[in-house]
């Protein structure tokens, strides 16, 4: 009787171990079939704009690869900030995951100078992939009387704070670069702050803007319909889509400035759910409908992996920390 009840007691607490063994294993499996439902890719600018264009295919292509959809949220205003900065709050378990500009380095330095609480700071995030890397395009409407940046500047100048040029924001992509242009060649011009590149391209179209600086991918297709007229870039040499439009470089000035795109995660996500991102990632760059829908907006596939990204990003961020303490305070 007595081998009967320690066998029988025996048999209990052998089954009762499995059973926990089996229950403590379960987090591991949930997240080894990450991901399980929808990612949702935010682009903190609305429609119509260089990272919204990237975006789309770029989500398209890295669905296909993890076995889910990848649906686009705008997450518009701040120039960015507020959609990054919801971002570097989301949960870090690779469900949330943001395609952005150079502006992720720009804000935090923008918020210092004007004595904000800072919207997040650049260590919240993680890189996962450089997708393109172009110099943003200074555009006029084709009814403008400037043919040539010369003829520009000469009636900025004669006409100090007469024009407007509109951005996606104050400290934003399109921003900047005007705002090193206006300081080395000693000029004023109101600028008119937009909620991102697609409404202010509609307002340069639309005749309340006189000028914008953005990326080649949210305007070469106007520039080819002759809507609009580029009169320089902020590159280092002649552009692919643009061979005709010269440099400021070109020009003799001093004056650099890449509109990048690159896709992050917030800074705590499981480095097993990255390599999954950043396969994905290099396989969408890699895509051909992805290269072919780039390159047909003049903003090719310039890829860089993490590793590579997070080393030309530090350069970068450093620059524009530079030149936002150049700049000073904008109202």
């Amino acid at each position: 009787m007595k081998h009967y009840i320690f066998n029988t007691v025996k048999n209990i607490l052998l089954s009762c171990s499995i059973f926990y063994s089996l229950f403590i294993t379960l987090p591991t499996e949930a997240q080894e079939k990450w991901p399980s439902h929808t990612i949702t890719m935010v682009v903190p600018f609305p429609p119509g704009g260089v990272a919204d264009t990237v975006a789309r295919p770029v989500a398209e292509a890295m669905s296909r690869q993890l076995g889910q959809p990848i649906i686009i949220e705008n997450k518009a205003g701040a120039g960015g900030g507020v959609g990054m900065a919801a971002v570097s709050k989301a949960k870090p378990d690779g469900y949330t995951i943001l395609m952005t500009l150079s502006s992720i380095s720009i804000i935090p330095e923008a918020d210092k100078i004007l004595g904000k609480d800072m919207s997040y700071q650049i260590n919240q995030f993680k890189p996962i992939a450089r997708f393109t890397a172009d110099p943003t395009v200074l555009v006029v409407r084709a009814d403008s009387p400037w043919n040539t940046y010369e003829q520009f500047l000469a009636d900025m100048k004669k006409n100090s704070g007469k024009y407007n040029f509109g951005s996606s924001g104050n400290y934003g992509t399109m921003h900047i670069p005007m705002e090193m242009i206006k300081l080395n060649d000693g000029f004023e011009m109101k600028h008119i702050p937009y909620t991102g590149a697609g409404p202010a391209i509609i307002g340069l179209l639309g005749g309340q803007l006189d000028a914008i600086a953005t990326g080649p991918a949210s305007i070469v297709q106007h520039i080819k319909s002759g809507k609009v007229r580029a009169l320089a870039h902020w590159g280092d040499a002649r552009l692919a889509s643009l061979p005709e439009v010269k440099s400021f470089k070109e020009m003799g000035k001093k004056i650099e400035f890449a509109q990048w795109s690159g896709l992050f995660v917030p800074a705590n996500v499981p480095p097993e759910i990255i390599e999954k991102l950043r396969d994905a990632a290099r396989l969408a760059a890699n895509d051909e409908k992805v290269k072919s829908v780039l390159e047909g907006a003049g903003s090719p596939v310039q890829y860089l992996d993490a590793p590579g990204f997070q080393t030309y990003w530090n350069a970068d961020a450093k620059k524009m920390a530079d030149v936002v303490k150049t700049i000073g305070k904008v109202e």
